[in-house]
């Protein structure tokens, strides 16, 4: 793999981390600015609303740069909107910062997505996109613990200074290395990139990449119910197992993706529902859940690029915008579920989605094979 990939892995690393480190610091935060605690969740919400909507917008509004250009020009802005927060007093500054910093986000992993394609081949670009989306699940295993305790030690701003300067030798990285679009290559028309999504098999496995997130980022959320006392070592067994799953799907989903999804879904649904009735083994159901999970979600990540191979420069921003919608709807459903059924309900609401996704798999596979088609239902 170009080195190149690692060090763009080290941003998203940064991002990951950025994302939810600041959840366990609200407390001091709150009291810090002035405001209350749930006023200072806010902070979550607007990071999780940014990415959502910046990952079309962003794309779109710099798809005519360079892809040097445009992750440097994200990139810059992202490590910007940190260092203002952590030297801002006022909570609706930051509150802005939070946003601003989101819609980076968005539009860095975005572009990086679809510039995989230019960095290696297409027999290679399952395991290239498991190299940068390793930056998330190794924010899982280590930015958001070592965040928190960053935080205790030295206060919440040192997050977001910690944030600004990993992210910087990111930034310096693409500049020097991040190739620039072939002169031949010009973008497509806007309207010929979005009219993509109107192709029935890119819609399904968008809606397979929400679906599995949903349920992954819903439990994940709760996860903290289940474990109690052992709260970092659950998470951090939960993180190794993703980028193990993460890594290991990208060795094998190039040629074998029909067969990895095929096994893994079910598996993963299994796994959901051990752990919804039997919250004992949550110890060694958390690595195989999140090797499972997170081997599935990349996957569908790469059939979602494949899918919209034909819109080079927003084919990115819909598989960010799949892995981000499943992440705010999946906590929402959870917390329903958290309500309705104590701790395990996330995790059946984990088994329910999951279930929907196989599901949609199935009838999808059904509707789309030649036999079906040849009898004109």
């Amino acid at each position: 793999m170009p080195f190149v990939l690692y060090l763009l892995a080290t941003a998203v690393f940064a991002q990951g981390s950025s994302e939810f480190m600041l959840a366990g610091l609200l407390p001091d935060l709150a009291a810090d600015l002035g405001v209350t605690v749930a006023e200072a969740g806010l902070l979550t919400s607007a990071f999780a609303a940014g990415m959502v909507v910046g990952a079309a917008l962003m794309a779109a509004a710099g798809r005519r740069w360079p892809p040097r250009t445009a992750l440097a020009a994200f990139l810059a802005l992202f490590i910007a909107a940190h260092a203002a927060g952590a030297l801002t007093d006022d909570f609706a500054v930051l509150l802005a910062t939070r946003a601003v910093a989101a819609l980076a986000n968005a539009g860095f992993l975005a572009v990086a997505l679809a510039t995989v394609a230019l960095l290696v081949p297409e027999t290679a670009r399952a395991r290239a996109l498991a190299v940068l989306l390793g930056g998330t699940t190794l924010a899982l295993v280590a930015g958001v613990p070592a965040g928190a305790l960053l935080g205790d030690a030295l206060g919440w701003r040192a997050t977001l200074w910690a944030v600004a300067i990993l992210a910087a030798p990111a930034l310096a990285a693409v500049l020097l290395a991040v190739p620039d679009r072939p002169a031949a290559a010009a973008p497509l028309a806007l309207r010929t990139e979005l009219a993509v999504l109107k192709r029935p098999m890119l819609i399904q496995v968008l809606v397979l990449g929400v679906l599995v997130n949903a349920g992954t980022f819903g439990a994940y959320t709760y996860l903290g119910a289940l474990a109690e006392r052992r709260i970092p070592l659950v998470l951090a067994l939960f993180g190794i197992g993703a980028f193990l799953g993460v890594a290991g799907a990208g060795r094998l989903a190039d040629r074998h993706w029909r067969r990895l999804l095929a096994w893994s879904g079910p598996l993963l649904l299994t796994g959901w529902l051990a752990l919804a009735l039997a919250p004992a083994a949550l110890l060694p159901l958390a690595p195989v859940l999140g090797a499972l999970a997170f081997g599935v979600g990349s996957t569908l990540i790469g059939r979602i690029m494949a899918a919209a191979q034909d819109a080079p420069t927003m084919g990115g921003s819909y598989a960010t915008a799949a892995l981000n919608v499943g992440a705010m709807l999946g906590p929402v459903l959870a917390g329903a579920a958290y309500t309705a059924a104590g701790a395990a309900g996330p995790a059946f609401a984990a088994a329910g989605l999951t279930a929907s996704a196989i599901a949609v798999a199935v009838y999808a596979s059904r509707t789309s094979s030649p036999a079906h088609q040849g009898s004109g239902k």
